[in-house]
């Protein structure tokens, strides 16, 4: 059987008690869940796990157990959030694409 390395020991160790809380697009967004959390009082840890069948990242954004439901808690308000904004840029982008020639009235 092959020895693992002590750096992976080390990894396993710090994530223990860890579960995923949400996976992130790229390392981008993962450091984005991980600042909302960490704003929150949410111990955050980000680890990448690379699928070499498939040929794809997993960065998933991991939170003690306790955590968990807090965590989903704060993401999915924040989701709400951040959708409820984009509709509001969406009606007014619409609103200003209406042509204001026809109120003007000529004296």
């Amino acid at each position: 059987m092959a020895k693992r390395s002590k750096k992976f020991h080390k990894s396993q160790a710090k994530l223990e008690g860890y579960v995923v809380a949400v996976f992130a697009e790229d390392y981008e967004q993962a450091q984005e869940y991980k600042s909302l959390l960490g704003a929150n009082d949410i111990p955050t840890v980000i680890s990448e796990h690379v699928e070499k069948t498939i040929g794809s990242n997993e960065i998933a954004v991991m939170v003690p157990e306790e955590f968990l439901d807090e965590a989903h808690v704060v993401i999915e308000s924040q989701q709400a959030y951040d959708d409820f904004y984009d509709f509001a840029l969406e009606e007014e982008e619409e609103d200003s694409d209406f042509d204001g020639d026809l109120f003007e009235e000529e004296f």
